[in-house]
Formats: structure tokens, sequence, C-alpha cells
């Protein structure tokens, strides 16, 4: 039988409550679907905030839990046959704590896969495309006088953009009625591209009511609330 102790990440982050499943995050669009899923569940958990001002993804205690050396990633104490996992990749962690407690992805298999398409979706296209051109807009474009990074990814932001406009067409949330784990994958990255990275207006974010509408009552929820501002930075 394993415990959290045998883990190296716990010398570095020491788990005041090692019952409790534990958390090593950054309040990023990646970092906050994890803590508002946990917020949106009710599981006891415990935030370690991973600094990377201080480049503690790097640091060996964080590489032997994930080697990709990305946030987030959790330890669970309670894993399957109640032994410790550890876990990395957001998307990853969604799907395992959703099946963990059977909420927030449908029970039925077609609807099952239908949300995890949704969040792939997230992860090969929003989460990417959104953070280029956050990249290019707001830190480093005016380094670039080549404009055609922005241009393509900029292009490409509107066209999954106008995907979700068309999805939520007629629906509350990406999967209908049903608040879902594709919701919280999605929505702190549309967040992100309007809010942090400023740049609602270079995509024409008022073409896009249906997705206004969503990620008003997605932050409306007082899980997201909590959530978004979880490690917090002090």
């Amino acid at each position: 039988m394993s415990q959290l102790s045998d883990f190296p990440i716990t010398q570095k982050w020491p788990a005041l409550h090692p019952e409790r499943l534990q958390l090593y995050s950054l309040p990023t669009p990646n970092g906050i679907k994890v803590s508002i899923l946990l917020e949106e569940l009710g599981l006891a958990y415990e935030p370690h905030l991973v600094s990377f001002e201080q480049n503690e993804q790097l640091s060996p205690a964080f590489l032997s839990l994930n080697p990709n050396n990305k946030i987030p990633a959790i330890l669970d104490p309670d894993g399957p046959g109640g032994q410790p996992l550890a876990l990395f990749e957001s998307g990853a962690i969604l799907l395992y704590l959703a099946e963990k407690t059977g909420k927030f992805l449908p029970q039925d298999a077609g609807l099952r896969y239908e949300t995890i398409q949704w969040l792939m979706f997230q992860m090969g296209g929003i989460g990417p495309m959104f953070g280029q051109v956050g990249f290019f807009h707001k830190f480093a474009g005016k380094d670039y006088a080549d404009k055609r990074p922005l241009e393509r990814y900029l292009g490409e932001a509107k066209r999954l953009l106008g995907v979700l406009e068309q999805r939520l067409q007629g629906r509350d949330w990406i999967m209908g009625s049903q608040y879902t784990i594709a919701d919280i994958a999605i929505f702190p990255w549309v967040r992100c591209l309007v809010g942090f990275y400023g740049a609602g207006e270079l995509v024409g974010f008022g073409n896009f009511p249906n997705v206004q509408r969503a990620l008003d009552a997605f932050l409306a929820r007082p899980a997201v609330i909590k959530g978004v501002d979880i490690p917090s930075r002090g």
C-alpha cells in the first residue's frame, strides 16, 4: 500500500491534509478547469501554488509528478482500488474526476462520447489557438514585424468561436440543458481570450451573442466565482 508521503512532490509541497486530493496548479485557463470542477463537485482538496516565476514547474519534485512540466496536476489519495493516483493533463483530470463522482459527464454512452468530443475540441483547438492569439497580441506581437502569425491564429480563433456560436444556438450549454466538463473546459479559455488577453474587440466578440450569453452564465456560477482564483497567488 503506497501513501502520499511516498511521492517526492509532497516533500516540496507538504500535504497538511493527506486525506484530501492534492492539486498543484496556477489560476490559468488550464489550471482553473480543475479547481472549478473540484468546487462544483464539493470534493475536499488541498491546493498548492506552483510558481512559474520561480520555475517550480521545472523542479525535480514537480517533474516527478508531471514530466511535461505543465500545470495542473493532481495526487488523489483515494484513487482506483483505494490507491493514490498521480495524474496530469487537465482534460484527463476532468474525465477522471467526472467518472470518479458520476457527475458532469452523461451516463448515456452516446452523450458521454459527445461530451468528450467537445472536451477534445477545447484541448486540440480552443486552448492552443486562443493561447497563440494571446501570445502575439498581448505579449510578443511588437517583436514581430511579420503580422502573418497573429493573422493566422486570429482567423482560427474567430472560426472556433463561430463553431461555438452555432453549437450554442438554442442550447443553454454545450450539451444542451446539462452543464458538463465540456463547459468547464471551454469557458475558462473564452474568459481568458476576452479578459486577460484583451482580444475581445480583435476577434469581434460582439458577433457571438450565444457564446457571450453562455460565458456570462458560466461566470455567475458560485463554484466558478471561487475556482477562478485557486490556488491564490497571494
